[in-house]
Parts: structure tokens; sequence; C-alpha cells
């Protein structure tokens, strides 16, 4: 690779899977660089994208009325889908892990379950590969699918994707608001929570309302990680994190990866792409004034979301390298931002 891109990025989220269950790419096509949207192996070669945690997301149907356009206008308040059918979410679930798997097979990425075999892929010739779970809308009251996914290599899980789940409530896509929107987890959240401990699979927060961070905060022994989400005190949207919340997260030892969707990181909480990196370097300024230099990264959201036109893609993550230096990264944080935290963290949750 070449210096513009290195130290390599490993991410906290992407929404990769999500293309290949809906038919928009092909395992080979992200491989060979025959697909679009914002990952391919090739693109990520370029970009020095060493990896990261890919979603498991099973969509809602759509409605009429559904307006993602809304978050384009100087308000909105979106309405949350209902609650997805357990047995429909498992199926979807189960394809999700199949392309995952597929992803591999193809010579895309490496499947990755413990922190050595992150460390070992990175900078390597494919992708590290984290298998993570957006909404824990596929597993039961009694966990039962929560060992098979382990079983298959699923090592991170966010018990809610923002519409609401058995285990509790997330945030809507709001703004402006804060992220104090309904009830914390319900008591199948909480044994959630007790046996992904036991597991040591990590939990996401990103999402979570507040009250259910402030439960998963009490009963959690893992630092608290919310892998996409930005600062509340930048952008008052509801999916981002207030101070008081970075206090928490900070205090557990976890860390916060830096959203690129830009309803989160814009000051107007417009989703929009038409904006410098700047909105970046402000989060990123906040993030480590309130965690410390240790407890932050990033999450990118890439195929999930509207990045900043600055970065557009996997490829133009040396853009964004180039505008930390700019703004006085040096070396040594360029490192902990780019991977160094996020294997940190991992060791102390993974223990491996």
């Amino acid at each position: 690779m070449t210096h513009a891109t290195t130290p390599p990025i490993f991410d906290g989220h992407n929404d990769l899977l999500l293309r290949l269950l809906g038919g928009a790419v092909t395992a080979s096509g992200v491989a060979n660089g025959l697909g679009s949207g914002h990952i391919d192996l090739p693109r990520a070669q370029r970009g020095g994208f060493g990896g990261g945690f890919f979603a498991i997301f099973v969509p809602s149907p759509a409605k009429p009325g559904d307006d993602l356009d809304a978050m384009s206008r100087p308000q909105y308040d979106l309405p949350l889908p209902e609650m997805i059918p357990q047995p429909e979410a498992l199926e979807t679930t189960w394809r999700g892990v199949e392309a995952f798997e597929a992803l591999a097979a193809a010579g895309a990425i490496t499947p990755c379950t413990t922190v050595a075999e992150i460390g070992a892929a990175l900078g390597g010739p494919k992708m590290a590969g984290v298998l993570h779970l957006e909404g824990a809308e596929a597993i039961g009251p009694d966990l039962e699918e929560l060992h098979a996914l382990y079983a298959r290599g699923l090592r991170s899980l966010g018990p809610v994707w923002s519409r609401p789940t058995i285990f509790g409530n997330g945030v809507p896509f709001r703004y402006p608001s804060t992220p104090d929107t309904g009830d914390g987890l319900t008591e199948a959240g909480k044994r959630l929570v007790k046996e992904c401990n036991a597991l040591k699979v990590m939990i996401d927060l990103s999402h979570l309302n507040e009250k259910g961070m402030d439960d998963v905060a009490a009963l959690s022994d893992a630092p608290l990680v919310a892998t996409h989400s930005n600062a509340h005190a930048v952008t008052t949207h509801a999916r981002n994190l207030t101070d008081r919340q970075l206090a928490m997260i900070a205090e557990s030892d976890g860390m916060v990866g830096i959203n690129f969707a830009t309803a989160f990181l814009r000051e107007d909480g417009r989703m929009g792409s038409d904006c410098g990196l700047d909105v970046v370097l402000h989060h990123l300024d906040h993030l480590i004034g309130k965690l410390g230099e240790d407890r932050v990264g990033f999450g990118s959201d890439f195929d999930g979301a509207t990045v900043p036109e600055g970065i557009a893609d996997v490829a133009g993550l040396p853009n964004l390298r180039a505008a930390l230096t700019a703004h006085g990264v040096d070396a040594a944080l360029m490192e902990k931002l780019c991977h160094g935290n996020w294997l940190r963290v991992l060791r102390k949750t993974w223990g491996a």
C-alpha cells in the first residue's frame, strides 16, 4: 500500500451484506470490483479500507407514505416501522450469514472472530470481516438463535435497529431531538445483555434509545460501545450521543465509531452529501474531548447512508486521512483512530 492508504482503517459498521441480499451486487462482484455502492475489494485496497463489522440487517417492508427524502428537510420525524416477526427475521438473517460466507468464498474477506485474526488480516489482500447483527429480531426470547449465530461467527450485536424488538426500543430518525424517546430494555433485553456478556459478544449501543443504554450500562460487564454514532452536542439528532452518554462510555473504557452518514454529521441534520470533511472533524474534536484519544474510531455506515462527497466511498478514505493530518492528527493518533482503538476495545470485550 502507498503512504496515503496507511494505516489501514478498521470500520465499525457497513451494510454491504444488505446490498448482497437485495441483489444489487454479488460476492464475486465485490471481490472483482464489478459492483456499485461504497465497497468492493479493489477500491478497499486503493483506499486502505482494512475491513470491519459487516452488518446483517432485516429491512422493513416498504409502505405508501415512507419518506426518506424527509431527512433533507430542516426538521423531520420519520415514523418507526413495525416490529418484524421473528420467523421472517430469522430467515433473512440466515441468508445474511450465507452472504457473509459467500464473500469469504469469493476471496473478498477474511472472516475474523479474534483480535489476532483481525490484526493478521489488516493491510492484507482481503478485507477483515467481523459478523454483526443490527437489530436482534431474529433471536427469540429463549436466546437459542443467539447461540446458533455465535457458532457461525457472530461476535457483535445491536439489540435494536431503530424499530422496536422484543428486547427494547430504538431512536427514531428525528431532528432535532434527544435520544430520550421511550422505554428501556425489556426483561428479555436484560437477559440478552447478560448472555452476550457470557459469550463475549460485543453489544452495540447505536440506534438504542437513552433509557436502553442506561439499562445496558447497569447490567453489562463489558466496555460500552456505539459502533456508528456521533456527538449530540454537535448535531442534535436523536441518533447521536449526549455528553452524559459519552461520560458513561468513557467510564466503561468503551468507544464510539464516528458515523459518516451526513444527517448525523451536519449541524443542520440534513442527509445531503454536499458538505466537506470539516463536519467529521467537528465530531472528532468533541468526541476526543469527552472520551480521550483511546476511545474514538470510525463507523462509516457505508452502503447504508449518504456520506460526504469528499469521501464518497472506500477509495476516498485517503482524503479523510489527509484531512486528519491537516487538522493536526499525528502518526500515533492516526493509528489509534484508524484501527488501534477498535482492536483495544475488542480485546477487552472478547478476551482474545
